[in-house]
C-alpha cells in the first residue's frame, strides 16, 4: 500500500499542479479578450491611442504588450501577454479585437457637404 501511494501521489501533485495552471492560462486569455474589446470600443470613440493604449493594459494582465492600429475605416487593438506561472514556455496568450470607426458628434457625415 505504501509502494501504491508513493507512486500515486506525485501524479495528483503534478496533475493538480497542470490543472491549476491551465486554469491561470484560461484566465489571462479572458483578460485578453477584455482588454482588446475595451481598447477597440475606445479606440472607436476616436480616443487618443495612449489613452486606448492605457485603457487596454488596465483591462490586460500584467505586463501584456498592447498595439493600436487605424486602416479604412476600422481600428483594431491586439493585446498579446506571456502565460502566467511557467514563463520559460514557447507560447503566448493574444487576442485581437476590431471594430468600426464611429462618427463624432457634429461631423458631417461621410460625403455630405456644409
Amino acid at each position: 500500500m505504501t509502494a501504491e501511494t508513493a507512486v500515486v501521489l506525485p501524479v495528483l501533485v503534478v496533475f493538480a499542479m497542470a490543472l491549476v495552471w491551465g486554469l491561470l492560462v484560461v484566465a489571462a486569455q479572458i483578460q485578453c479578450v477584455d482588454a482588446a474589446r475595451t481598447g477597440a470600443r475606445a479606440a472607436a470613440r476616436q480616443d487618443p491611442v495612449g489613452a486606448v493604449v492605457e485603457v487596454a493594459r488596465e483591462a490586460a494582465p500584467r505586463g501584456a504588450r498592447v498595439t493600436v492600429s487605424r486602416e479604412a475605416g476600422l481600428v483594431r487593438v491586439v493585446v498579446v501577454a506571456d502565460p502566467p506561472a511557467l514563463h520559460g514556455l514557447p507560447f503566448e496568450v493574444r487576442e485581437e479585437a476590431v471594430a468600426s470607426v464611429e462618427q463624432t458628434v457634429g461631423a458631417a457625415p461621410a460625403g455630405a457637404e456644409s
